[in-house]
Formats: C-alpha cells, structure tokens, sequence
C-alpha cells in the first residue's frame, strides 16, 4: 500500500495514462513492476515471513495477527465499511471440515475503477494479504472472484500466482512451515448483483448469480455450505502494511475508527479524473483539488461519494465533509466504494437520476418482487418526467415506490435503487417539478 511517511511528508503523487495516482501502491507509473521480484524489493513478502517466522522472528500466532488488524481500524473497502479483524474473528478456527477465503474483485458499480488497478498493477500484495488472512484464520483454500468486464486483470492476476506459487509463497508447507494455503482465480461474468457477497458464492458455486437469505451468513453457512470469510480487492491490499508496521501506525494515519488510507475513484465534472489514494479524514475539498477542481471553472452542484448507489449530497454540504465513513453517514449517505462522482452547475439531475434508475432496473437478478417490479417503475417514471410526459403526482408516487422498495428485498440492491432516487428527491425536487410544468430542464442540456 502507501508509503504513508513520503505521502505525509509531501503529498506525492503522480500521472499514469492520464490518472492521478500516488505510484506506491501502483509499483510504477509504466506498469512493467509489477511482478514479483520488484514486489519483493519493495517489501513483498516480508509480512507473510514475519508471521512465519522465517527472518529471524518467532513468528505471529493466529491471535496475534487478528489482534493487529483490530487495531488498525481496517474496515472493509467494498462498501460496507465492516471492521475487517471483527469479521475475520467470526471465523470458526476449530471448525473440522474445509473452510473458505473469498477475495470480492466484482467491481461492478458505476464510477468505481480501484480494485482492477490494484491487481492490474500490483496483484502479489491482494495475494501476500489473503496468505496472512488465510494463516489468522485457520484456512487453506481462498479464490479470487473477479469481475467479468476486466479480462485482462484476471489475466494478470493469474500470471502473479504463477509467480507465487514458484516463488513458494503459495501451496502446501508454505517455506517449509505447516501453514499451507491454495489459491485460485475465478472470472466472473460481469453481472452487478455478483457483487453482493452471497450472490458471489452461488456464482462461484456454479449457480446463477442470485443473493442468499441471510441468516445464516457466510462465516457459518458459505461457499459449498462450510464457513467462508469474504473481503475486498483493496482490503486484502491493506493487510501487509498492517502486519509490517503495525495495526497503530495503520490507525495513526487515518482517524479513529477510520484507520489508514483509502483508495478513491473521483469521476464525473473534474479536471483529473482518477485514482488517488489518501487518507482517511481527508476533507474534501483536498481531494477535489487533487483532481484538479470542478472542470472549466465551473460551480460544483452535487457529489455522488461513494457510487451510484449511495444518496447524492448537495455542494455545501460536501464541502463540509471529510473522506471517512463517519463523515459521510452523518451528511445523510455513504461512503461505500469510494467512487467519487463530481456534477457541476450544468447537470440536470432528473437526467442524472434517469440513468442511474436505467442501470438499477437492468441489473436486478428479479428474485424479489419489490426490486423486479418496483426499479422498473422507477425507471419508467423518472423517464417520462425526463421526456416531458411527467404529470404531478409522479414525484409523490416515485418517492412512494422507493419507500416501498427500500428495506424489503433480500440483498441490498433494492436500497441501492431507491436510496438515490429519495435522496435526488429531497434535495432537487423544485428541477423535478420544473420538468413537469415546463417540460423542459433547468439548466442546459450538457449530456
């Protein structure tokens, strides 16, 4: 991950094919580093040997590594923000049959592209993470899911288990210890509601893609039926600095309950579009001036911060508001993925809402009536205010609708259709209603 020392010190970052990036946890702007041996001269590794006890060390016990990342605050970078040594103490060590780790590479939400940069560009630390994950917890098998609109990733990410499994990093007796571990990438097929966790195991298992009841959950009840622990692409990334420099020094460089640094994918109405790694509790407005300001000069209108499916949040009040979980929530949405999506003065938001209404409608699996029936009433509503066919209970009954779906499906992906829409709602109701009396949008037309 970061050298958080040079980023602190400096605040460096860097261009990659027209990205702002910090280049630490990239390898190198060019992307030729990426394999083992420059992962290894960048400290690859080293983690998994600390706990191994292979340099000299007497080696870390199971306890002691979970304990580590407890203390470092990691919470889980795929959106919820779940404490990542909570979830992995849940793990049933003493379990006697086979049990899984699970890597969440599905990135399918809109205005997010981290997790593909992450294995595009430096996949060993996404494996040295699960390796330590697997050894806390007790488990000798892990996969990889990864999304499947991002071959060449997967293709990447297999070439650096070659390596790794050459290297001894992986496989049975891992450096002649007792540990042994196999792991195994899985190409998805691009289907968003892969995403959520449960549906991802049903995928992986050979089923279609559709999301579980919940209880039980994976801990106890996961892949093929036998406890499973799931995280992210960027928080297994997180582990082997956790475990060379320790969970403080993580949580040092964030804020409380908020440890360490985060990826974020910022999009939309900017000058630099990108990846920036910052972290936690960074305002802002810092990270937006990161990416170079609103794009041409204009005013900033609106901020989606943590993909389109978290409720948008009007200028004033982002602008108040620092990169962390608990910032976000307390500003009324959800730092999530961490996709930052900027709208300036120009950008209608009935527009806006009308295409991520499209998108929530086309990739619900239909297994829960409320999300099947209601995201395509949403939809169609919100378009024929868009199309000037609106009329002026739509706004009432959209609103309706949402409440109704929200809370009342099996995953969350009804929230995430109806959390944006009532959100819109709230803070842009007088451009819906400008829609519907004059047939026409506020502001110009931009897209």
């Amino acid at each position: 991950m970061l050298d958080l020392s040079q980023f602190q010190a400096t605040g460096k970052e860097t261009v990659f094919h027209g990205r702002h990036i910090n280049p630490q946890i990239y390898a190198d702007i060019d992307g030729n580093n990426w394999g083992l041996k420059d992962y290894e001269a960048r400290g690859g590794y080293a983690a998994l040997r600390k706990i191994l006890g292979k340099d000299g060390g007497e080696g870390m016990t199971q306890d002691q590594v979970i304990a580590e990342v407890k203390a470092s605050s990691l919470r889980g970078r795929g959106g919820a923000g779940f404490p990542t040594g909570l979830k992995w103490s849940f793990m049933p060590r003493a379990f006697p049959g086979q049990k899984y780790l699970v890597c969440n590479s599905d990135e399918g939400e809109p205005g997010t592209a981290k997790d593909r940069e992450i294995l595009r560009f430096n996949p060993h630390t996404v494996i040295e993470g699960m390796a330590i994950a697997a050894y806390a917890m007790g488990i000798t098998v892990g996969y990889n899911y990864i999304h499947g609109e991002i071959f060449e990733a997967y293709e990447r990410f297999e070439e650096a288990l070659d390596e790794a499994r050459a290297a001894g990093y992986l496989g049975d007796n891992i450096m002649g210890s007792n540990f042994s571990f196999q792991l195994h990438a899985f190409h998805g097929f691009g289907a968003y509601i892969c995403g959520e966790e449960t549906a991802l195991l049903e995928s992986l298992e050979g089923k279609k893609g559709q999301p579980r009841f919940k209880p039980p959950f994976p801990a106890s009840f996961g892949l093929y039926g036998t406890p499973t622990t799931i995280n992210n692409t960027e928080t297994f990334a997180a582990v082997p600095w956790i475990i060379r420099n320790g969970g403080e020094a993580f949580l040092a460089a964030g804020k409380p309950n908020n440890g360490g640094t985060k990826l974020f994918t910022i999009s939309g109405d900017v000058e630099r579009p990108g990846n920036y790694e910052i972290p936690m509790g960074t305002p802002f407005a810092t990270l937006l001036e990161l990416a170079g300001g609103v794009r041409g000069g204009k005013k900033l209108k609106a901020v989606i911060p943590g993909g389109s499916s978290s409720p948008v949040i009007p200028a004033h009040t982002m602008m108040e508001c620092t990169m962390d979980y608990d910032s976000i929530a307390k500003a009324g949405s959800m730092l999530g993925s961490g996709a930052v999506i900027v709208m300036d003065e120009t950008r209608c938001m009935v527009k806006s809402l009308q295409r991520l209404s499209y998108f929530y409608m086309h990739e619900s699996c239909g297994q829960c009536t409320p999300c099947r029936e209601g995201t395509g009433w949403l939809w169609r509503m919100v378009d024929r205010i868009e199309n000037g066919h609106g009329r002026p209970e739509d706004i009432e009954m959209l609103d309706n609708v949402a409440e109704n779906i929200q809370g009342r499906t099996i995953c969350a992906l009804g929230d995430a259709a109806a959390m944006p829409v009532r959100a819109f709602i709230k803070h842009y109701r007088d451009e819906f209603v400008h829609h519907i009396e004059h047939k026409t949008c506020v502001v110009p037309a931009y897209i």
